[in-house]
């Protein structure tokens, strides 16, 4: 039997307060900077005052891990164990985030500071068939790079997004034997290097071609478009197969117990539900092959003039734009590169807003308006 302390007269019990774990207060900010500035004071004690300091990234490294300890340890006094488990957990996350988001924004600088003083708009004009390397970089005509670019991604995207899409749905809505033997080789194929995919079409297509005398199979915009695929198929396919499984059964079971074919269900059903995930799945596809360039090396092979034919003849692409100009020892000649890794940059914003528009949720909206129909008869 567990003794119980009487309560001394006159005292009332402290009541409890519901709080949310992640809920941030003025007081949980404090404490979080005592604790930074303390981890801060207690590492320049220590690495400079007792030991010697080996450079700057141990300091940080050394102020990071005491910052957390000290901030577990308050949040633990204050709030409790979950609560400091998850502000430790959040604190990770958000560093984390920090250290990638940094280095992009830092690349994103680097390329908008040495590009953007050169662009013009005569660079969506003209190609560089009539430029030399002595004139000046605002003369720069990237017309047949941006086209050769549309024109790829366009080919492949209608090539993965119903075949990713339908691997994926034959994953998740199916129960054939052969789904373990295909996941197994999506998983695999999701490692390919990209540089493989381009030797494979290159030796399986093009080396034939070009030796039997047959155009078709020959350096083209084409053959650029099938490695392509087999790069982006694996992510496409993989990031649909989790957004579909996210879907609740609930509504699958829902459809088929009102007498809906499986087909029906998850056309009607699962499609609708996971479509902005499907359009993230393609916006993710999209960004892996936009500014792959070692496949287009060994099928696209590249041209400083128009070629708006993507079946026929060498076409140029921006990734390939930027690796032909950046590697040249010219200065003028490699501000060239900047200005088409500016433009592939901004084409590839472009791409993404107008996935984004296209598969925004427009569930609120119709609620909206469904709500204010209604109001408004009444």
């Amino acid at each position: 039997m567990t003794a119980t302390l009487p309560r001394p007269a006159g005292t009332r019990p402290r009541p409890l307060v519901k709080r949310r774990t992640a809920q941030v207060t003025r007081a949980d900010q404090l404490a979080a900077l005592g604790c930074a500035v303390s981890a801060v004071l207690l590492t320049w004690f220590v690495l400079h005052l007792l030991l010697t300091s080996p450079g700057w990234l141990a300091d940080l490294a050394v102020a990071y891990g005491l910052y957390l300890a000290m901030l577990y340890v308050v949040t633990r006094d204050r709030l409790g164990r979950l609560a400091a488990a998850d502000r430790l957990v959040s604190t990770i996350v958000v560093t984390g985030a920090m250290g990638l988001l940094v280095p992009l924004l830092f690349l994103l600088g680097y390329i908008v500071v040495h590009g953007a003083p050169f662009l013009r708009w005569g660079f969506f004009g003209h190609d560089m068939s009539t430029v030399g390397p002595a004139d000046p970089v605002t003369a720069t005509g990237g017309l047949h790079a941006v086209v050769g670019t549309l024109e790829q991604t366009a080919l492949t995207l209608v090539l993965v997004v119903p075949l990713g899409l339908l691997t994926a749905i034959f994953l998740n809505e199916t129960r054939s034997r052969f789904r373990r033997p295909v996941r197994i080789m999506v998983d695999a194929m999701s490692g390919l290097p990209s540089i493989v995919a381009g030797l494979f079409v290159y030796a399986a297509l093009i080396i034939p071609g070009i030796q039997a005398g047959v155009g078709f199979f020959s350096y083209s915009g084409l053959m650029a478009t099938l490695a392509l695929t087999m790069v982006m198929l694996p992510t496409v396919t993989r990031t649909i197969d989790v957004v579909l499984r996210l879907v609740p059964a609930g509504l699958r079971e829902a459809s088929l117990a009102l007498g809906a074919s499986r087909a029906r269900t998850v056309w009607s059903v699962v499609l609708p539900t996971a479509r902005t995930g499907v359009t993230t799945a393609v916006i993710l596809g999209v960004a892996r092959v936009a500014g792959e360039t070692a496949p287009l090396l060994f099928t696209s092979f590249g041209a400083v003039f128009l070629n708006a034919d993507p079946v026929t003849g060498p076409q140029e692409s921006l990734p390939l734009f930027v690796y032909r100009y950046i590697k040249e020892p010219l200065e003028n000649v490699q501000q060239r590169g900047y200005v088409g890794a500016l433009v592939l940059i901004l084409l590839i914003f472009t791409l993404f807003a107008l996935a984004r528009l296209a598969g925004r949720d427009r569930s609120k909206r119709r609620t909206r308006r469904s709500t204010k129909r209604t109001q408004e008869t009444r």
